[in-house]
């Protein structure tokens, strides 16, 4: 039994959740739209494009960026149209994911590093031993790219506190949440590990609350778990499938919104719409950049 319940269904796989503009906005993979949902539980679509959308963000001005998953790069909207903010593919492997933008409109932007349905057909579990590692790209309000870290453990969902001093990276594979100071000129420093999570728990997206707690979607199981710095879990949460996604939003930001499917499988998450989006109240409202 789930602690969650449904707001909206008839998804596919739900990635990349922001609350904007008191709305969830969220990249729908496989029907290859970026969407949008109430908290009545209506869903809009925002945009379609021929590539698979990911990680979201908003430059200052507000123009919406979107990771181009196939395509490795970031794209921006302009007035209806999705143009090149910058193409990362020189620095990326196989399929890029999240990212996160941050007040001044740099995006940090994660990657596979390696075809993950392919070997993990192959290999299962013992991947989490063995995996090629990939970069964390920054890509700058101006469109440049740089390399900002090496050696990521399938980096995926991350926040930036709401000084802006700290990057917080999921490492999936490592099973463990990441930190980095972000220095003045935007390179980041100081690399730690900010929670180490236990056996069983495969981070993938993640929220902060105001307690600079972090929620973790359980790409593994049913779940979305709340962590502190250090790796002590708080809270676990049961959904009613596998958790990849998760955000804190609504109009007083104690909604918990967490984005489920049946699986993560490319081919199983496209053959037909069983993904959902899932809602529980919690104690501590969002904070910082999502």
């Amino acid at each position: 039994m789930s602690d969650t319940r449904i707001l909206a269904d008839g998804l596919y796989f739900g990635e990349g959740p922001r609350w904007h503009d008191s709305r969830l906005w969220f990249s729908d993979f496989y029907a290859h739209a970026v969407k949008s949902v109430d908290e009545q539980g209506v869903v809009r679509t925002e945009l379609e494009l021929d590539d698979q959308p990911s990680g979201l963000g908003w430059l200052p001005d507000g123009r919406l960026l979107l990771v181009a998953m196939k395509e490795r790069a970031v794209r921006r909207l302009e007035a209806g149209r999705l143009v090149m903010h910058a193409d990362i593919s020189h620095l990326t492997v196989h399929r890029c994911n999240d990212m996160v933008v941050d007040a001044q409109g740099t995006a940090w932007v994660g990657n596979f590093g390696f075809d993950l349905d392919r070997e993990f057909s192959a290999r299962g579990m013992d991947l989490f031993n063995d995996h090629p590692v990939a970069n964390l790209v920054r890509v700058d309000a101006d469109g440049g790219v740089h390399l900002a870290a090496k050696g990521m453990h399938f980096p995926n969902g991350s926040v930036i506190t709401p000084d802006g001093k700290t990057l917080i990276v999921a490492e999936t594979l490592a099973g463990c949440l990441t930190a980095f100071t972000i220095t003045g000129d935007r390179t980041l420093s100081n690399r730690r590990v900010w929670a180490s999570l236990p056996p069983g728990i495969a981070p993938d997206g993640i929220c902060l609350d105001e307690n600079r707690q972090v929620w973790v979607a359980n790409a593994l199981g049913r779940e979305v778990v709340l962590v502190a710095e250090g790796g002590e879990v708080l809270n676990r949460l049961a959904t009613s499938q596998n958790c990849y996604a998760c955000m804190l939003g609504g109009s007083d930001g104690k909604t918990l919104f967490a984005l489920t499917a049946r699986s993560s499988d490319a081919k199983a998450a496209a053959a037909a719409p069983g993904g959902k989006i899932e809602v529980v109240r919690v104690d501590a409202a969002r904070a910082g950049r999502p």
